[in-house]
């Protein structure tokens, strides 16, 4: 098994390969569901906190991809018309706990 820090350099080397930041266009079909699905587990995977599975990987990603995945969960939200759906659901969720 890896170390965090092996771990962090893997993930900085597969990131940096050639082509990685190459703008690639998707057409997906999917229902509206399932955008509200990818919509939130895109934020609730942007809010890791040290020591979760997914730090490591943010961190050698980067701060600009962080604010491009939550940039692509607006947007699919806006295009599926669940953005105020989204909102409302926001305001019913119980407020996150503490670790």
């Amino acid at each position: 098994m890896l170390s965090e820090k092996e771990l962090l350099l893997l993930f900085e080397t597969l990131l940096s390969t050639p082509g990685m930041n190459d703008a690639v266009k998707i057409d997906l079909r999917i229902p509206r569901k399932n955008v509200l699905l990818l919509a939130k587990v895109i934020e609730n995977g942007l809010q890791n906190r040290p020591g979760d599975a997914l730090d490591g990987l943010i961190r050698a990603a980067g701060a600009d991809s962080r604010e491009d995945l939550q940039q692509i969960g607006v947007e699919l939200l806006q295009k599926a018309g669940l953005a105020d759906m989204n909102s409302k659901l926001h305001i019913l969720q119980p407020p996150a706990k503490e670790k």
